[in-house]
């Protein structure tokens, strides 16, 4: 069967805890700045926030830097408008700060996209 012929089905979602690729190879990246000393500890889905009535926001990452302030980390290999909507929800009613992060091409030298909210 070609590709082209062959049926495309969702990916779904992952269980709760389990990281994808983009999150796995960050998490990576965030081990390198724990043991450099940039940070001083990190948890994958550590908090969950309530932005209104049955909604709320799990950021991918909570990260404790070296000057114990915390930071929520949302690892997106693309955004969608609704993932957006609730960061920025999220960041304008808790006092941390929130950062939205995205894997910079190869082609343009790899590394993270980091965005603040």
């Amino acid at each position: 069967m070609s590709l082209a012929t062959r049926k495309r089905f969702a990916l779904g979602r992952l269980k709760t805890g389990e990281m994808n690729r983009t999150e796995a190879a960050y998490d990576a990246h965030l081990a390198e700045q724990e043991r450099r000393g940039a940070i001083i500890w990190r948890k994958f889905e550590g908090l969950k926030f309530r932005l209104a009535d049955n909604t709320f926001y799990t950021p991918d990452f909570v990260v404790m830097t070296s000057l114990f302030e915390l930071e929520c980390h949302e690892v997106k290999g693309f955004w969608e408008d609704d993932a957006r909507v609730k960061v920025k929800v999220a960041a304008s009613l808790y006092p941390l700060r929130f950062l939205g992060v995205t894997a910079r091409a190869k082609k343009r030298g790899g590394g993270w996209e980091v965005e603040e909210f």
